[in-house]
This record gives C-alpha cells, structure tokens and sequence, in this order.
C-alpha cells in the first residue's frame, strides 16, 4: 500500500494517491500563498528552482519593466522637445513676411501659433518628466535590495529544514541499526544461554529505545522547522503579493496619466490655432484692396481727351 507522505527536496506532502482533500488558503483569489509550494526543474531542466525564487524573478522583472516604461518616456520626452524646438525655429522664418492686409495678419497669426504650438509641447515634455517619468524611476528605489534579504530569509529557513531533514535520515538510519543488534543478540541469546548475553540485551534494548526517542525528538525538529518556513512562505508570498498589486496599479496610474496629457496637449494645440481660425475668416479680399490702394495709390484724376 501507498505511504500517507512523501518527501521532496526535503519537505514532506501528502502522497498524491491518498491525499485528503485540502482547502486552499485563498480560495478562488489565484493567490501566491496556494500554488508555488513545491520546486520546479529551471527551463535547462537541470537545477531545481524553488516557488519562491519563480516569485521573486518575476518580481524583478516587473521592476525592469518599469525601468524600461520609463525609457521609453524619456525618449518620448526627447522627441516632444526636438520637436517644440523646430517649430519654435520655423515660427521665426521670414517666407511670405511681406504679405499685407487681413491675409498678412492670418499669415503672421499662423506663423505665431507654431511658436505657442512649441510652448504646449515643451510644457507637455516637462510634465511628462515629472508626472510620468520620474515616479517610474523612482518607485521603489531599494527594491533590489529588499528582494535580495527576502530571497535570504526563505532560504535560510529552507536550508536549516534540509539539515532538520539529514538529521532524521540519520537518526532513522541509527534506529535500524540498534533494531538489528538488538534481535541478533536475542538470538543469540536462544542459541546459548550465558549471564553475559542477557547484560548486553539489557544494554541493547537500552539503546534500541534511546535511538527511538532521538528519532522522534528529530522529527518534532524537522516539524518545527518545516512549520516555521511554512508559516514565512505564507506571509512573505502575500506580501510579494501585494507588492505586485502596487505596482501594476501604480503604473496604470501614471499611464493615465500619460494620456490626460496627451489630450490637454492636444486641446491648447487645437487653442493656439483657434485665433489663425478667427482671422482666415475675417480674411477679406475687398478690405485687403482698400488698405492697400490707400497706401499705394498714386491719383485718382482720370485722364481726359486732349482737345484743340
């Protein structure tokens, strides 16, 4: 018949064949705490990789990615100021400067609004800085750090229950032994009779006992040890957990962010050519004529017929 328990990497599960059914920690939650129990082979299939490290990689990864997000606004940053730059150049040149009347006013509005145009780019980079940017960069800035202690504490732990574990193997491996002595010296004991026999009988079931009682008082330390990670596990998944929450909540928040200034930026672009609007309709042909023919003009005497 199956074993109730087996053992792997030195901690103890119930045999798959006759495992109670148990209740998960957090159930319908897809929490940490319930699924990274047991190690898994790393992707060369070599070393075994333990829950808790897939936990912590994927907890740098996320802080990479952050670092990355953050790249990637900052050249976004580069390009809105490369940008409000050219602009702010073009908005200075001098083509078509001497146009005149109400279309040389709509030109000059034009070319006015590339320069307020560049002012809401410049201001949307500087925002983008420090509302986007920054704060990516700068959330959690010892998380390494504070990964590095996590990832210590539950190996320690770990390592500490792998040694409780040797030290019942070897306690076990003892017990065998004084088991054996103990019925070789009882047959013994059947073969011949002597006062000597029975003393080392005496002394054998002696130490028969004393190496039952150290297995037990090694298993009661391997439980000990195994409950203590047990219980670290829980609370440090959760809080690995909760960590993760933050930090996708986090970046979401700054993302949205990201795109209310965007709109805003667009709204003062759509303003700044709101008053290029305004004077192309005012835009007057006639108007433009009399302004220029008044200051243009050189006599409004006609000409007549000569006559004799």
């Amino acid at each position: 018949s199956v074993g109730s328990l087996i053992n792997i990497n030195c901690v103890t599960f119930p045999h798959p064949d006759v495992m109670p059914e148990q209740q998960l920690l957090k159930p319908s939650e897809w929490s940490y705490c319930d699924y990274f129990w047991a190690d898994k082979k790393d992707s060369q299939g070599n070393n075994t990789v333990s829950g808790f490290e897939i936990l912590l990689q994927k907890q740098l990864k996320g802080k990479q990615m952050q670092k990355e997000m953050a790249e990637f606004v900052r050249e976004r940053i580069k390009i809105e100021e490369e940008y409000a730059k050219n602009l702010s150049k073009l908005s200075q040149n001098s083509l078509a400067a001497q146009e005149e009347g109400t279309l040389g006013e709509a030109w000059a509005q034009l070319k006015k609004s590339l320069a307020d145009e560049a002012e809401v780019h410049l201001k949307f980079s500087s925002k983008l800085q420090s509302e986007v940017e920054k704060p990516l960069l700068n959330f959690r800035e010892n998380f390494k750090k504070d990964m590095k202690k996590c990832d210590h504490h539950i190996a320690d732990l770990r390592k500490h229950l792998a040694s409780r574990y040797a030290a019942v193997e070897k306690a076990r491996k003892a017990l065998t032994e004084r088991q054996k002595d103990l019925e070789m010296k009882t047959q013994q004991l059947e073969v011949k009779l002597s006062n000597k026999t029975e003393e080392e009988i005496k002394k054998a079931r002696r130490k028969s006992t004393q190496a039952g009682d150290d297995l037990m008082r090694c298993v009661d330390l391997y439980n000990q040890a195994q409950s203590k990670w047990f219980e670290e596990m829980v609370t440090t998944t959760l809080e690995l957990e909760r960590l993760e929450v933050e930090r996708v909540e986090m970046i979401r928040q700054h993302l949205c962010q990201y795109t209310q200034l965007r709109h805003e930026t667009d709204m003062f672009n759509q303003s700044t050519v709101e008053l290029v609007d305004q004077l192309l309709r005012k835009v007057d042909p006639a108007k433009d004529r009399e302004l220029w023919v008044k200051e243009h003009k050189t006599g409004d005497i006609r000409p007549v017929d000569m006559e004799i």
